[in-house]
C-alpha cells in the first residue's frame, strides 16, 4: 500500500497529456489492497491496512512530492478508503464482482473530487481536465482489476 501511495503521489505530479497523469496508472491498486483485505481479513483489518499506508505515504510524499500534495493525497485516500472499506464490507455477500467494482467507483469519485481540488486549485494547472481523465483511468483500472482480484481471491494462503 505504502508504495502504490507513495508511487501515485510522486507520479502525479507528471502528465502524460491535458487530461492524464502517471499516477492515474499506479494509485487504482491501492483499492485493489484494500478489497483483498478487506474480503480475506475483514474490514478492521483493513482499515488498519488503510490508516498504515496513509501514515507511511504522507511521511514519505512530504520528502518525494510536495507538502501541498501530500496533505491533498492523505485527505482523498484516507477518506476514500474508509468509504471503500465500509461498502465493500456492505457488499461482500452479493456476486463476487460487485463489492470490489461498487466500493472501488464510489471511493474513486470521492477520492479525485477530494484531491485534486485540494492539490491543484488555484494554481494555474489543468486539474480539472486531469481530475476527468484519472476518474476515467480508475474506472478503467477498476474494471480491470476484477479478474486479478478474483484470481488472488482463489489462491489459498496458509495460516501463518
Amino acid at each position: 500500500m505504502v508504495v502504490v501511495v507513495t508511487a501515485s503521489n510522486v507520479l502525479v505530479q507528471y502528465p502524460i497529456n491535458d487530461w492524464l497523469t502517471w499516477g492515474a496508472l499506479t494509485y487504482p491498486a491501492a483499492f485493489l489492497v484494500t478489497d483483498l483485505t478487506n474480503q480475506r481479513l475483514g474490514p478492521t483489518a483493513a482499515r488498519r491496512v488503510a490508516y498504515a499506508g496513509f501514515a507511511v505515504a504522507v511521511a514519505l510524499s512530504v520528502v518525494l512530492a510536495t507538502p501541498r500534495i501530500a496533505v491533498a493525497s492523505g485527505t482523498a485516500f484516507l477518506t476514500a478508503q474508509l468509504l471503500d472499506v465500509t461498502l465493500f464490507d456492505r457488499l461482500r455477500r452479493r456476486p463476487w464482482w460487485q463489492a470490489p467494482l461498487a466500493s472501488s467507483g464510489l471511493a474513486s469519485v470521492w477520492d479525485t473530487a477530494i484531491f485534486f481540488s485540494l492539490a491543484f486549485a488555484g494554481t494555474g494547472l489543468p486539474w480539472p481536465t486531469w481530475a476527468l481523465g484519472d476518474l476515467a483511468a480508475k474506472f478503467a483500472m477498476a474494471i480491470a482489476l476484477l479478474l486479478p482480484f478474483r484470481w488472488l481471491m482463489a489462491q489459498r494462503v496458509a495460516p501463518a
